[in-house]
């Protein structure tokens, strides 16, 4: 929002528009290949600062309220920035700055409008911080705000970086003191506290908490300290992800303190401070979107024979003159050492762990599809169809005949768990008759294995 109460900048796929605060036709005032983000008006309206990586790499930029004059203000080539903002001086702008991969942790960066190297504000603060013991000892700092107060910054803060199936409470407000440098927790919220904004009065503070799975936005009277949602729910936050553009969007207050600018849904809001009446701010922006040259591969596919450089399952015949296999998921079998391979079946479904019958006229293995798998048999020579030798879907594995030809022994498993998951509980050694037919359990057991028989017919 402009110091004026006159015009919102805001940015769309990648550029700066400017709207009247009563909505209607947005102007773009950046393009470009270049991504363009978060843009925050000067105290005294004439610049805009702003993130883009125009130059290569993500770096603060300043401009002119029309878009003219753009410059760098940041030349690094390594960094990432998020949310930055002016103090109400307008002679100084804050960012959170990381130089690690997407996900570590941000400082809180304080630059001159004129350029220089700028300093560290949060780097060495290594006080108590929200988030479970032992993630590091460096806080994560984003969201950096000021109310009329320029002593005081706000800004929202963690322990250690990115992390997945972390505890809550992961963020907190806190506040930092410009003159010593301490730094003062200011919420305790099961759900976090993130992106802190301030009315320019100094009565009210907004920011982003979850409850519920879902986010809102909770308004605070700095006055008597009392707290209400201002909107519930808003949008999801960030605080799992990689938070590259802090965890919720930016808004603002306007300049008399009653209401709140903020996006969320697809589109822009007003919201009356303290009452939390919602209003669209409606608007119609003209998008045009440059690419740069197109770099395409002409892949060419290989449609002729595929090598097969490993087999599975190989298994002997009894009398050793031929060798059954699994290969690309089907059952071939093959004189030894010379013949050719040859596949037993033409079924299109899966086709594992073949096993010889002791006559070395059959050959059993089993299938297996997202609706479950078979114990089946195919005569040696490849002739005739397939049998199904088990009338309902399980896992199997690891078929072995007995010594007389009579039955088949066979791990067998559950169906579902194995759609996602090759391991878990619920295996058994189980028989069935060597024509087909159901399956008896012999036992339960912990895990596969490869079932056998000895030479003792008992």
């Amino acid at each position: 929002m402009s110091p004026d109460g006159h015009t919102i900048v805001f940015e769309l796929l990648g550029d700066l528009y400017l709207l009247p605060l009563a909505g209607g036709d947005a102007r773009r005032i950046t393009s470009g290949p270049a991504f363009d983000s978060q843009p925050r008006y000067s105290p005294d309206g004439k610049k805009i600062v702003f993130l883009s990586d125009r130059s290569g790499s993500e770096n603060i930029w300043i401009c002119d309220a029309d878009g003219s004059h753009s410059r760098a203000l940041t030349k690094g080539d390594k960094n990432l920035y998020a949310s930055p903002e002016w103090t109400p001086d307008g002679d100084y702008i804050v960012a959170s700055k990381t130089g690690m991969p997407i996900g570590s942790v941000y400082d809180i960066w304080l630059y001159h409008k004129d350029g220089g190297s700028g300093v560290s504000l949060t780097k060495e603060d290594k006080g108590p911080a929200p988030g479970p013991p032992g993630r590091g000892t460096l806080n994560n700092g984003l969201g950096a705000a000021f109310g009329p107060d320029m002593r005081y910054m706000w800004y929202a803060r963690h322990r250690g970086g990115f992390g997945y199936n972390l505890n809550f409470p992961l963020w907190e407000l806190a506040i930092y003191d410009r003159q010593t440098g301490k730094v003062f927790p200011q919420t305790d919220v099961y759900g976090s506290a993130m992106r802190p904004v301030l009315s320019p009065d100094g009565h009210w503070l907004v920011y982003a908490t979850r409850r519920d799975a879902e986010t809102g936005l909770r308004l605070r009277d700095l006055v008597s300290g009392d707290e209400q949602w201002l909107v519930y729910p808003v949008q999801r936050d960030d605080q799992e992800s990689r938070f590259t553009r802090d965890l919720m969007p930016g808004s603002s207050f306007t300049p008399d303190s009653k209401a709140l600018i903020v996006s969320y849904g697809g589109k822009i809001w007003r919201v009356e401070v303290p009452s939390g009446q919602v209003s669209a701010i409606p608007f119609k922006a003209h998008v045009q979107q440059d690419l740069g040259p197109l770099v395409r591969f002409e892949t060419r596919v290989d449609t002729g024979d595929v090598l097969v450089k490993q087999i599975r399952d190989a298994s002997p015949s009894p009398d050793g003159r031929r060798l059954a296999f699994s290969a690309l998921d089907k059952v071939y079998a093959m004189d030894v050492p010379q013949g050719v391979p040859r596949r037993l079946t033409s079924d299109t479904v899966h086709e594992q762990v073949p096993a010889w019958s002791p006559d070395g006229q059959w050959i059993a293995y089993v299938t297996w599809t997202d609706q479950g798998g078979y114990v089946q048999k195919v005569r040696a020579d490849g002739r005739g169809k397939p049998q199904r030798l088990t009338p309902d879907p399980a896992f199997y594995d690891h078929p072995a005949w007995s010594p007389d030809g009579q039955r088949i022994v066979v791990i067998k498993g559950p169906r579902a768990p194995r759609v996602s998951e090759l391991t878990g509980p619920g295996y058994e050694l189980a028989w069935l008759p060597a024509a087909g037919g159901a399956t008896t359990r012999v036992t339960p057991i912990a895990g596969g294995g490869r079932p056998h028989f000895s030479r003792d017919p008992n």
